[in-house]
């Protein structure tokens, strides 16, 4: 599910078309648009506006209960991630090995470029979440990121013959749907600068990079960890313009006002508590300029996958600890 901003150079209304320039900007206008997506093999919808796990149901006040009991917890979420883990695997994706690769590498060289030691983080970041006691802040948490995206992608997308495909898939969707209203509502302003917020190790910003190739992408994260595995995957690549990896807050990038074209806050929200959401949103729109757009994509409620799997009734409970 995606919500794309458009934020008008000229005088703009939020509908499906913009009416013609008058000559003066208005700042602030927006337009909003929202997309499931299109395409082959799209994901389904449940039959229920959310997961019957979240919110305020006897359900989830049965598993907050189970999790709250910390040895109990400390069991099950040992558990979650072996099955996690042998799902992936069983799917082709070689979980083990790739988080080895990454552990084994030269990323903590890497670690201590990008890092600001001067970075304070919110509170809600220091957090155990996804499992990992130290949250994101950590070497395990970097090292298996990119096998979790991969794992997500194939279970959002089960009829997709293989990895590839799933991910081409869901990637494909957004990234589509964000080069179409651009085109639609930037005002013919071309993409030059994006600016992948939250972009974890780098899986959302290289798809951005390889869809605007003339473009400069900034990949920023608060996780120094993640980055640096971003980072280090990048010196490898062979690109026209290299990515930018920025250790900072997204909630207060210290970026230039007006400065990128594109926006992106890719799977980040659903992580994030309320008041954060709001600052992020406040921030993307401070650095986007006239004619620029926001994307916004994330888990939806709705999906079937998300309601149905037997595994979802611990795992957003478990894994997603964050108030």
């Amino acid at each position: 599910m995606a919500a794309i901003l458009a934020r008008a150079g000229a005088t703009a209304a939020a509908s499906g078309s913009l009416p013609k320039s008058t000559g003066r900007r208005r700042r602030n206008a927006v337009i909003v648009a929202a997309a499931t997506g299109t395409g082959q093999a799209m994901p389904q919808e449940g039959a229920l506006e959310r997961p019957a796990w979240s919110g305020e149901t006897p359900l989830s006040r049965l598993v907050g209960a189970l999790i709250a009991f910390k040895p109990l917890y400390s069991l099950m979420k040992l558990a979650s991630r072996e099955v996690i883990i042998r799902t992936a695997e069983k799917w082709n994706i070689p979980w083990r090995e790739m988080t080895k690769k990454v552990l084994e590498s030269d990323v903590y060289e890497v670690f201590e470029r990008i890092r600001d030691p001067k970075l304070v983080y919110p509170d809600y970041y220091l957090s155990p979440f996804h499992a990992y006691d130290e949250g994101n802040l950590s070497w395990l948490a970097a090292a298996e990121a990119e096998p979790a995206t991969m794992s997500i992608a194939k279970r959002a997308i089960p009829e997709a013959t293989s990895i590839e495909e799933a991910s081409q898939i869901v990637r494909g969707s957004w990234l589509n749907t964000i080069e179409e209203h651009h085109q639609k509502y930037s005002g013919n302003c071309e993409i030059n600068d994006i600016l992948d917020i939250g972009c974890s190790v780098g899986v959302s910003t290289r798809y951005l990079a390889e869809k605007f190739p003339s473009a400069q992408a900034v990949g920023l994260d608060l996780s120094p960890y993640f980055l640096a595995v971003a980072a280090q995957k990048e010196e490898k690549l062979s690109r026209q313009n290299p990515i930018r990896w920025v250790h900072a807050n997204g909630e207060a990038t210290g970026l230039p006002s007006d400065s990128f074209d594109l926006v992106s806050l890719a799977y980040v929200c659903h992580e994030c508590p309320a008041r954060a959401i709001t600052v992020l949103v406040k921030e993307a729109f401070r650095v986007l300029r006239p004619g620029g757009t926001i994307a916004l994509t994330d888990n939806s409620p709705k999906s079937k996958v998300l309601q149905v799997s037997l595994t979802t009734i611990f795992q957003p409970n478990l894994l997603h600890q964050r108030e």
